[in-house]
């Protein structure tokens, strides 16, 4: 990966973007994506989108969420410990013992999440999981007074893990869910903005928010979009390591490339182009079947305004919604290339519809 590239993934995944707070990751992707765009605006909400070759032909957004999952203060008792709130997908079983950043008005806040040595805890039986409630953060005060002169209810928490490369193209991070992806989509912004092949499309990047909570931000702007297309990207579970079943979860190899997700709101037309468009470009492609849902945006794009042909193209990922998620760096460049490839191999005013 170019150094360049590297260093924009390294700040988008560094940068915290909580659920409903994801301004200063929003910041970090419009100022990088803005470079190979022809206009970049935001909405509302703060989702962010970046134009190329506007007014040009049909319109095909390429989406990703920019936000991750965390906490918010939720109680502080009168000892100044902190209780907290899910925002997402948090496993409060793992988020034990870790270091937290609270996202204060007044900036960040240092503080870690208790965890009861197991010398007091002599139990019989085995320990049940704890539950979000039971989680309690230590900001180092005394009184609930103390705290309150620092954080207060609602603000924002985030694990304090930062990206790191594991070994070879292998990195980890707190975050790739889906930072990753609104990498992909600015990345295939700067192809399609250095490549001399001229496009026939009009190309919406759109870095979306709130996805964790409810696929929000998606619904917004695709309706307010309208585009004709849409690719979204999104993390995937990998399931090459112990314990995972790929009878029940399929085969999916981190360094095994990207992922087609087949069925349900993944047009066909579109998935049958993409398979064309990376053999063209010899990219390498795993497979995944969904049932009811993907879990991803693509379940409320696909049917707005009456139905707006969509894909999904997933990045693997290890041990996702955990301080350690573990990606190939290869296997994410490849998205973007293929991205591009898609967007370039469209005519003017070409259409996707299911044949019958």
């Amino acid at each position: 990966m170019r150094d360049a590239s590297l260093n924009f993934l390294r700040t988008l995944v560094n940068t915290p973007s909580p659920t409903g707070h994801e301004t200063r990751g929003q910041r970090v992707w419009l100022d990088y994506a803005g470079q190979f765009a022809d206009e970049t605006f935001s909405d509302a909400y703060g989702n962010c989108v970046a134009v190329l070759n506007k007014g040009a032909g049909m319109r095909i957004m390429l989406a990703a969420h920019a936000d991750e999952i965390a906490m918010a203060v939720n109680y502080i008792d009168e000892n100044g410990f902190l209780y907290v709130r899910k925002m997402g997908g948090i496993d409060a079983a793992i988020t034990k013992a870790q270091r937290v950043v609270i996202h204060t008005r007044g900036g960040p806040v240092k503080g870690v999440v208790g965890n009861v040595a197991p010398h007091l805890t002599k139990l019989e039986g085995d320990p049940k999981p704890p539950k979000i409630h039971d989680l309690f953060i230590d900001i180092g005060v005394g009184t609930r007074p103390a705290a309150q002169e620092i954080v207060r209810v609602g603000d924002p928490i985030t694990l304090a893990d930062e990206f790191d490369i594991l070994r070879g193209d292998l990195a980890v991070a707190r975050a790739f869910d889906n930072r990753v992806g609104t990498f992909a989509v600015a990345e295939t912004l700067r192809l399609l903005k250095e490549s001399p092949i001229a496009l026939n499309v009009e190309v919406c990047a759109v870095s979306n928010v709130q996805e964790e909570v409810g696929l929000l931000g998606a619904r917004q702007i695709a309706y307010s979009l309208k585009p004709d297309l849409a690719l979204v990207v999104d993390v995937t579970h990998a399931t090459d390591y112990p314990t995972v079943s790929k009878a029940q979860h399929g085969d999916i190899k981190v360094g095994g490339g990207p992922a087609l997700t087949h069925g349900g709101c993944n047009h066909p037309a579109l998935v049958a182009r993409l398979e064309t468009v990376a053999q063209q470009q010899q990219i390498p492609l795993q497979h995944e079947a969904m049932s009811a849902s993907s879990g991803t945006d693509t379940d409320v794009i696909f049917w707005t305004r009456g139905g707006i042909a969509s894909a999904l193209i997933s990045l693997p990922n290890r041990y996702m919604h955990s301080p350690v998620e573990v990606v190939s760096l290869k296997d994410l460049e490849l998205i973007p290339q293929l991205m591009a490839a898609f967007v370039q191999s469209l005519a003017k005013d070409e259409t996707f519809k299911v044949k019958i």
